[in-house]
């Protein structure tokens, strides 16, 4: 059967990602605790097309990523795959990126019921002749309370629900556990955010915030200062949004930094 795709392109162009987007598959994450949490991955994989080819075979790519359905994975998985998507379509850079939903029990911080909450998580890892590059994500649900509003109102002050969005790179051989990153970042907003609450527990909350409060500022920095301050981090992007509730928009912060350019400072 005669192969369309290897057929000679004669337009001269490289083409840095050609790939598929949206395959859903069941994965395995593994967990702190020497456990696995079984996930529905979102995964987007890709390699580059030298100019002389028309197009790739995208099956091969489906059909790598099927075979780790229900399979650990981790950034030396991501890894592995990579390595056999960049044999198979004999390319020489390969991109993988994986999103899914990971759970984390949370105990309510006055009542103690339990419940889990879900953050979104990310894998994204890069392989090529010069080397892997991977990267862990997350987004984590927050509560900030506004300094101001405190400051010049006579009863209360407006909260709201955010999100601390982070990615990083690590040293070699060296790794993050999503829980660890999560737990974390979370504790750096004005209060954290809960799946289930009794009446005391809402009265924490909002005491706890009241406590508390902090601008979107506030919060990114004091990430700016956690991700510095761990030897293992050699790259990250962080931002905070909250998504205000007297505004009909959101505030917003960010930051990027390698070590270098921190330890220069």
């Amino acid at each position: 059967m005669k192969d369309i795709a290897k057929l000679t392109d004669h337009r001269g162009v490289r083409l840095q990602r050609v790939g598929i987007k949206d395959l859903h598959v069941p994965l395995q994450i593994r967990e702190r605790e020497d456990g696995f949490q079984h996930v529905l991955g979102n995964v987007t994989l890709s390699v580059d097309l030298p100019h002389r080819y028309r197009g790739t075979h995208l099956s091969r790519l489906v059909e790598t990523v099927f075979q780790w359905r229900d399979k650990p994975l981790s950034g030396h998985e991501v890894r592995i795959i990579l390595e056999q998507v960049r044999k198979k379509l004999e390319a020489k850079r390969a991109h993988m990126t994986v999103k899914f939903k990971y759970f984390l029990t949370k105990s309510a911080p006055a009542s103690k019921s339990q419940s889990a909450l879900d953050y979104d998580c990310e894998f994204t890892g890069a392989l090529e002749d010069e080397g892997f590059d991977f990267i862990l994500g997350v987004e984590v649900p927050v509560t900030t309370l506004c300094p101001c509003s405190k400051e010049i109102s006579d009863r209360g002050a407006h909260n709201q629900r955010g999100v601390i969005r982070a990615r990083i790179r690590c040293v070699k051989d060296s790794w993050f556990w999503i829980e660890e990153l999560v737990t974390n970042l979370e504790r750096l907003a004005s209060c954290e955010i809960y799946p289930m609450l009794k009446r005391r527990d809402e009265k924490y909350v909002t005491e706890m915030a009241y406590d508390n409060p902090k601008f979107v500022e506030d919060v990114l920095r004091d990430v700016v200062l956690y991700l510095r301050k761990d030897s293992r981090i050699v790259w990250y992007e962080a931002e905070c949004e909250t998504y205000e509730s007297i505004h009909n928009h959101s505030a917003y912060a960010y930051q990027s930094e390698w070590r270098k350019d921190w330890e220069q400072q």
